[in-house]
């Protein structure tokens, strides 16, 4: 079975001035998935790392935190899509640089392009002959040399469609908490201001036109 889901990477945060709210105890480096079923500590953590490295105000509590997110432009986050093959145990996880909010570049592959997937490792699609789809953990010249050396996951073209409808869902429910959470953070408008501007930014609840369909 062949599992899609939206990650982020969890930074290294600043141990001397920590987030203004309990985050979820995990590894820098390590990713954190994104569905309805996180708890209020991974959704703190999550905003954590769209704050992380921004210049917060003094004197840095959840007000503050929360009005240097609303006065950037764009929000980013270090991410994308993680593949997972429960069968052979195989993941593929974004590379370097590639981030959550190109998460529907991946409809390029039905029209027969590859997303950009970051690098560093390389991720890369490869389109077989026959229609089919190997996700490379590191794409070109490195496919069979080094540390990823066949690190790939393989799954028909027909199901990627599906995969990113759920991929959707998930980040629709994990919408939903991010809203709760602000609700029970007493954010008011700032929080609902937020959580417009997660929803814009990653492009959550927009309809999520496939060229399949």
């Amino acid at each position: 079975m062949i599992k899609m889901q939206a990650v982020i990477e969890v930074p290294a945060f600043d141990t001397v001035s920590p987030l203004p709210w309990l985050v979820t105890s995990v590894a820098a480096g390590s990713w954190l998935a994104l569905d309805a079923g996180c708890s209020d500590e991974e959704v703190g953590l999550f905003v954590g790392a769209l704050a992380h490295r921004l210049d917060v105000e003094s004197p840095g509590g959840r007000d503050e935190v929360v009005a240097t997110l609303l006065a950037e432009e764009i929000l980013i986050v270090a991410g994308g899509l993680r593949l997972l093959d429960t069968v052979t145990g195989m993941v593929v996880v974004p590379g370097c640089c590639a981030g959550l909010e190109d998460w529907r570049d991946w409809g390029q592959v039905l029209t027969g392009g590859s997303p950009w997937l970051g690098h560093d490792p390389g991720p890369e699609v490869e389109i077989g002959v026959d229609g089919g789809l190997r996700v490379w953990q590191d794409g070109g010249p490195n496919r069979h040399h080094g540390q990823w050396a066949g690190t790939s996951v393989v799954l028909p073209r027909l199901v990627l469609a599906g995969l990113l409808r759920n991929v959707r869902e998930d980040l629709v429910g994990f919408l939903a908490l991010v809203e709760a959470w602000t609700a029970r953070n007493g954010l008011g408008e700032n929080g609902t201001a937020l959580v417009e501007a997660i929803d814009r930014n990653f492009t959550i609840t927009a309809p999520l036109d496939l060229p399949s369909d």
